[in-house]
C-alpha cells in the first residue's frame, strides 16, 4: 500500500482495526469475533461483501432477518 500523508495512514490504520475487532474470527477464540456482532443474521439469501481498503480486507455476511 503506499500513503499519502498521516491522514490515509490512520485512516488505513483505523479500518484495518474494525476489521480486526469487529470482523475477523480468530482462531485462539474458538473461532470468535473479539467484539461480537449483536444482530440476528439469516442462515439463508444471498451473501452480501464488505469490502475495507479497497477490497484488502473483506467480510462476508447476510443480511439480518
Amino acid at each position: 500500500m503506499i500513503f499519502f500523508g498521516e491522514v490515509s495512514l490512520r485512516t488505513a490504520i483505523r479500518e484495518y482495526l474494525v476489521h480486526y475487532q469487529a470482523e475477523r474470527n480468530h482462531q485462539r477464540l474458538s473461532n470468535q469475533l473479539i467484539i461480537p456482532i449483536t444482530i440476528k443474521q439469516r442462515d439463508d439469501g444471498p451473501i452480501q461483501r464488505k469490502q475495507r481498503l479497497g477490497g484488502t480486507l473483506n467480510y462476508y455476511y447476510r443480511d439480518a432477518a
